[in-house]
Order: structure tokens, then sequence, then C-alpha cells
């Protein structure tokens, strides 16, 4: 008979060869116990009535983990599920249901309304690019309808609110399109310029990352200049109208940036779409072997991925229940 109850640190390595056995059959990235631990345990969100396992006369079977945080986004009524993992031979959808059960009332014990799916989850779950498995992204932006837990959400009643596109571009032979040079001339006649940004000459970055209400930019994008990290800007004389990256190259290859924003006092010049090729361009001038991100499959913005040759490799639900 299976039981299902509160995670114990008995329980890691036994998870871990779950996960490793169940969980990469969908992309994500195998763990080590020690990344396991920093991913699961280790983060400041952690809550031991969160994080539950189902268990057979054979071990381990199951795997449930949720977190919650005041001060997350949408944290103040929303509880995040991260992942439920249950091995393939005991798998149902009632099994699935019985976890998600536990996980939604103890968001109740703390006051929240909703149970959401969504990239604004602490707990960050790194999945494998299909089309180049050695490579991967830092974070899975919700559900894939290809794992069992999708089918048990929507039984369940949860609502899919949108798709998330995991996305892929290798490096090594991009070049800055005919047009997309024509756009930046264009925005040269109007005195519009992109460039490296150099914080003894231009003003304005933090004015604009204002303008651009976004706390996280606002913080990332200056703490990370501080420390030296190239930016691309669009400048208007001296002034930060516009910026792109950082440009950081992490130790397995992938370019890491925060963002792209435009002021909104200088749209409707081409900026945006500027800023992005000669991102991704200075990326590979830095050595980057490719770029993974996600966004939205309604972003107006898709459309400038796929035309830098971003190719979409998996497809992610936002998901809600109210409680």
């Amino acid at each position: 008979m299976l039981q299902i109850r509160p995670f114990s640190i008995e329980d890691h390595s036994a998870v871990v060869e779950l996960w490793n056995r169940e969980a990469t059959k969908y992309d994500y990235k195998p763990f080590t116990d020690r990344e396991f631990q920093d991913t699961f345990i280790d983060h400041p969100y952690f809550d031991a009535d969160c994080i539950w396992v189902g268990c057979d006369e054979k071990g381990i079977v199951g795997f449930a983990a949720g977190c919650c945080g005041d001060d997350l986004p949408l944290g103040d009524v929303a509880g995040y599920i991260t992942s439920v993992i249950i091995d393939n031979h005991v798998a149902s959808l009632e099994l699935y249901d019985a976890f998600l059960l536990r996980l939604e009332k103890r968001f109740q014990e703390l006051g929240k309304r909703q149970a959401d799916v969504l990239f604004f989850n602490p707990v960050k779950l790194k999945w494998s690019i299909p089309s180049a498995p050695q490579h991967e992204h830092n974070n899975a932006p919700g559900i894939s309808k290809d794992q069992p837990l999708y089918e048990a959400l929507m039984a369940r009643g949860y609502e899919d609110r949108a798709t998330q596109c995991g996305m892929y571009l290798k490096l090594g032979s991009f070049i800055v399109p005919e047009d997309i040079l024509d756009k930046e001339t264009n925005a040269n006649s109007k005195d519009y310029y992109i460039t490296s940004y150099v914080p003894d000459l231009h003003t304005g970055l933090e004015a604009t990352l204002a303008a651009l209400q976004n706390p996280q930019w606002k913080n990332d994008i200056v703490t990370y200049v501080k420390v030296g990290a190239p930016l691309v800007v669009a400048v208007y004389g001296n002034e930060v109208v516009g910026f792109a990256g950082p440009i950081i190259s992490q130790p397995d290859g992938r370019a890491f940036f925060c963002g792209i924003g435009v002021h909104p006092e200088h749209e409707g010049h081409g900026l945006g779409s500027v800023l992005f090729f000669r991102m991704v361009e200075a990326f590979q001038n830095v050595g980057c072997q490719y770029i993974s991100l996600f966004t939205g499959n309604n972003n107006p913005a898709l459309r400038i991925y796929q035309k830098a040759g971003f190719t979409i490799e998996k497809q992610f639900s936002i998901l809600r229940r109210e409680l």
C-alpha cells in the first residue's frame, strides 16, 4: 500500500534517484545529491510542510514540492507548485491528485487563495535543450504538456492561462541581418546610437531602468554594471535610453542576460530590435556557445527571436487554480 508522508532528510538519495529516472524523461536535468539539496532544501522559501514523498514496499515512488513567500510576486495570495514526479509504474491521476491536495492545503493554511505554476517560482528547475542536450536553460517557466502532471492539473480544475516558449540559438555563425543594420542606420540619423556602456561617459541608466518599472532590472542591472559586467545600450547624446544585457558568459558557455528595454519616451525608432541583435552579437564576440530564453507565445518579440535564428524547443503552460 502506498503512503504519502512529509519528506525527511533520509529520503534524500532515494528522491534524487527517482528524479533522475523519471523527471529526465521530460527534459529536466538530473541532480547530484548536492544539487538537489541546493535546489529544493537550501533556499529561503523552504517549507517542510510543502515537500512530500510517496512510499510503497519498494521505497520512494513519488515526490512533490511547492513553496510560498509573502514577498514573492503574487506571494500575498499565491502558493507555487514546483513539481510532482511519480514513478511510471505506480502513477495515476488519483495519486497526482493526492499530492496536489496536500500542497494546496498547505497553501490555504498559510492564507493563500490560489495555487500557481508560474515562472516567478523561486525554485529554478534546469532543463536540457532537446535538440542540443549538452546545453540547458536555467529555469522551467511552467509545466510542459507532455508531463503527466499537466493532465492531473487540468483534471483537478486548473486553468491553462498562457504558454511560454523555451527558445534556443547556437552561436558561432550569427550575423546581424541587413534590415537590422538599416534600422540602426535610420536610428543613427536621429542621433540614436547603440554602443557599450561607459559609466564615466553615459548618464541616465538608472532613470531609464526606473521608467521601465521592472524592480528586478532596476536592482540587477545596476549591480552587474557596478562589478564591471558589459552592457549594450542605446544612447541619445550621452543619455542612456535603452539597454540589453548584461553580457555574461556562464561556465557552461550559456549567455546570461537580464533583459532588454527602451525608455517609453524613446520608443518607435527600432531601438529594441537593434539592441537585441547587437546583444546577440556581443555574446558571440565574448565566446558564448549558445543563448536560451523563454517568452510568451503571443509576445511580439517571438518574431524577433525567430528572425535571429532561435528555435522553439519546448512549450510550457502557466496554470492556476483558485483555492
